[in-house]
């Protein structure tokens, strides 16, 4: 199913005015477990950078703007740079964010296979992106072009675990638009050690709780809109009901460390070894 017929119905009816627009980002930090692991990793990382006038941030694949939003609000004093390759909603963000009055962030079209700013981030963040690129390789080489010595990269993205609802190498991802299921953590960390990275720390998300979360939260709903958009008049009712079940998944696939699961959050800091990554905790 492509998944990018279905953020255009929405953004048609959300993105039409500021309120609207918030409180779409609103339900996406609240429904989409994706977003509470990246919230608990980056509030970890501000913590270490408390004392710092000024953070950079590239957002590596920004979308509907979700993440750079977050930052630039909690954050005012960081620098947020959010770049894609769709200029439509690049735009609807860029307006967005001049409505609010939000100054410190910009948007950018840039493709990640050929975009580097040398040792210009403090942090990059890569949320669900690296599933969409063939050529990963040259982004990750990038990305470690891009940071700064000490700055960090914070991955998330599925994994061959049921990544994309896909159990083996004959199913088809559950989105169209991947070019990939996902991610073993060998192949995640041996791309990205071929890139520059010493030393990586990964770690399984969406095990037995978070996935069941992904599946009432995101795969039902999307199959139904897949249906018929007018299906959307009822998402309202059906999270009203389900939503008690949804913060109760999150929350226990967020706190359990997992042996397996279809997503995998991965966090290394460029020149930093091992022991130091674990040490500080990123949220992993």
């Amino acid at each position: 199913m492509h998944y990018d017929p279905i953020k255009k119905t929405l953004g048609n009816f959300f993105f039409r005015r500021a309120l609207t627009h918030k409180l779409f980002y609103f339900l996406l930090d609240f429904v989409l477990l994706r977003t509470w692991h990246i919230h608990k990793a980056l509030k970890s990382y501000a913590k270490r950078k408390a004392k710092e006038q000024t953070v950079t941030v590239l957002d590596a694949g920004s979308g509907l703007g979700q993440y750079t939003y977050y930052l630039a609000r909690k954050h005012p004093n960081w620098q947020i740079k959010a770049v894609d390759i769709k200029r439509e909603e690049l735009d609807i963000c860029r307006q967005f964010f001049e409505t609010c009055g939000i100054k410190n962030a910009e948007f950018s079209f840039e493709d990640l296979t050929a975009f580097v700013s040398s040792q210009a981030f403090d942090l990059i963040l890569s949320v669900d992106v690296m599933e969409h690129i063939e050529d990963d390789g040259a982004v990750f080489a990038n990305f470690y072009q891009s940071l700064k010595a000490g700055g960090m990269l914070l991955i998330n993205t599925p994994s061959d675990k049921g990544g994309s609802d896909a159990h083996n190498h004959e199913d088809t991802s559950f989105v169209g638009e991947h070019v990939r299921n996902g991610y073993s953590i060998e192949e995640i960390e041996m791309k990205l050690q071929k890139a520059g990275f010493e030393s990586i720390s990964a770690r399984y998300t969406y095990g037995v709780p978070g996935n069941l979360s992904w599946r009432i939260s995101m795969k039902y709903p999307i199959l139904c809109l897949g249906v018929s958009k007018w299906l959307m008049l009822l998402l309202p009712f059906y999270y009203m009901l389900v939503l008690p079940v949804i913060v109760t998944l999150n929350l226990a696939d967020i706190w359990m460390s997992h042996s397996s699961g279809t997503g995998l959050q991965v966090t290394t800091i460029k020149g930093w070894p091992e022991t130091e990554i674990r040490g500080n905790d990123m949220g992993n």
